[in-house]
């Protein structure tokens, strides 16, 4: 199993927290608000604990559960506190009608924590392709995209431990193109589905 910290203490962050617990995995909860980060540690239960913002993640996976436009910020205030961590953006940067991204140029919020990141810290995409509810109670596949091999193998055997399915989308650039997957679930759910119950899942056909 892994040991996990998160920082943030929305709704992502309780939803991932609890099936982290569930799977075997030691949670650490980290907010800025350090009452806040106590009250969910206790929520989630399973040995959960709270740590301080700002100081070095008790986990060896570190999983940024925050909006999009605190992610990059949160990555530089915590500094060398993050080397030699594995960092996991799961952040959707929607523009204001959620029809597109909010950034206009091909890069994404991963790698540009990538460029703000400490020595040794590896930063892997993932988690950003499903809702939060289906997170919590269905089995999505989950995609992920990182440039480091063992970094990547670490979230897949985290994921796994959630009772998910991993899958490897390639680098770290094809984060841009996961963030325009969440875009396309956005739409679905406005628009062929209607609703909110699925997630983006591969469909192997049977040899």
């Amino acid at each position: 199993m892994s040991d996990i910290s998160i920082i943030g203490t929305g709704n992502m962050a309780r939803t991932i927290g609890a099936r982290a617990i569930a799977g075997g995995n030691t949670v650490e909860i980290m907010g800025r608000d350090r009452s806040k980060a106590a009250d969910l540690a206790k929520a989630l239960g399973g040995g959960a604990t709270a740590g301080e913002w700002g100081a070095a993640p008790a986990g060896d996976i570190v999983i940024l559960a925050l909006l999009y436009d605190g992610v990059v910020p949160a990555v530089t205030q915590y500094g060398d506190a993050l080397a030699g961590k594995v960092i996991v953006d799961i952040s959707n940067p929607f523009n204001a009608t959620f029809d597109g991204l909010a950034h206009r140029e091909e890069t994404s919020i991963a790698q540009e924590v990538a460029k703000v990141a400490p020595a040794g810290a590896r930063v892997v995409k993932a988690f950003n392709t499903v809702f939060r509810h289906v997170l919590g109670k269905g089995r999505p596949d989950v995609f992920l995209a990182g440039d480091d091999v063992q970094a990547k193998a670490s979230v897949e055997v985290f994921v796994k431990s959630l009772g998910l399915r991993p899958l490897d989308v390639g680098g770290l650039k094809m984060a841009h193109w996961l963030e325009g997957a969440g875009v396309v679930t956005v739409g679905l759910a406005n628009h062929g589905v209607g609703n909110l119950d699925f997630a983006l899942s591969i469909t192997e056909l049977p040899v």
